[in-house]
């Protein structure tokens, strides 16, 4: 791949992810909430960050910005809409814009729901997206800030991604989502499948992710939801389910 994508496990249930573009040896670091992990992969990386990407404003996906800059000098990507709640920014970006990393570009996606300020990146490159808190493995984020109506067309773009996509999130809430999910769908073998693979990288001390956008059309129950008002009680049920 033109593009190599690997998580970092930070915080209690957070990841960053690092990019680096194979052709020029470019790197960055999305959502790097904590410095010291951080700082500690890309040394083992071989010491160089270009960027900083962001997927939105929340203190669990910036707060070890200003750490991970100073040790590095790389600049800092986000979006404009959200740039008076984020890490002073090098560049400010909109929904449509493109963002290059060495010879790989991102198409920046708007993504609400969980925040207004949200957005996605997607390399084609990789194939990959940084889909944030917006699409997890087998869901969603909590609608904090945007409606229904936000999150299923956030979920509905991302959705519409080539099949092979890497979905690499920002949270490794799989078992709960899965468990929610077959709640939903208990008969769907995809599902079933993914529960049982999922359960032994957990076991293995392994991350769940990332999935495909193929993998999650077959199981998410958020990308599944029929309409907005399906997606909306299904949301509604996830946020007092246990």
């Amino acid at each position: 791949m033109a593009l190599t994508v690997k998580p970092i496990a930070i915080l209690d249930d957070n990841y960053a992810w690092f990019l680096r573009d194979e052709a020029t040896g470019m790197t960055a670091v999305a959502d790097a909430a904590e410095a010291a992990p951080v700082i500690a992969f890309v040394e083992k990386e071989g010491g160089r960050l270009d960027w900083l990407l962001i997927t939105h404003h929340h203190g669990d996906h910036v707060a070890g910005i200003p750490e991970v800059q100073a040790r590095f000098g790389a600049k800092v990507a986000g979006a404009a809409a959200d740039a008076h709640r984020l890490p002073k920014l090098d560049v400010a970006l909109k929904p449509g814009d493109s963002f290059a990393l060495g010879d790989s570009t991102a198409q920046i996606l708007d993504s609400p729901g969980h925040t207004l300020g949200a957005i996605a990146w997607h390399f084609p490159d990789g194939p990959a997206v940084l889909s944030g808190d917006t699409m997890f493995a087998a869901g969603c984020g909590r609608l904090l800030e945007g409606t229904p109506a936000d999150m299923h067309g956030a979920l509905q773009a991302l959705g519409a991604l080539p099949g092979e996509t890497l979905v690499c999130c920002g949270h490794e809430y799989t078992l709960s989502n899965i468990k929610f999910a077959l709640s939903v769908e208990p008969d769907n073998a995809a599902l079933q499948a993914f529960a049982a693979k999922a359960k032994a990288l957990r076991e293995a001390g392994q991350p769940t992710v990332p999935t495909t956008i193929a993998d999650e059309h077959a199981f998410n129950p958020f990308l599944r939801a029929k309409d907005v008002a399906e997606l909306a009680a299904r949301r509604a049920a996830k946020d007092n389910f246990r």
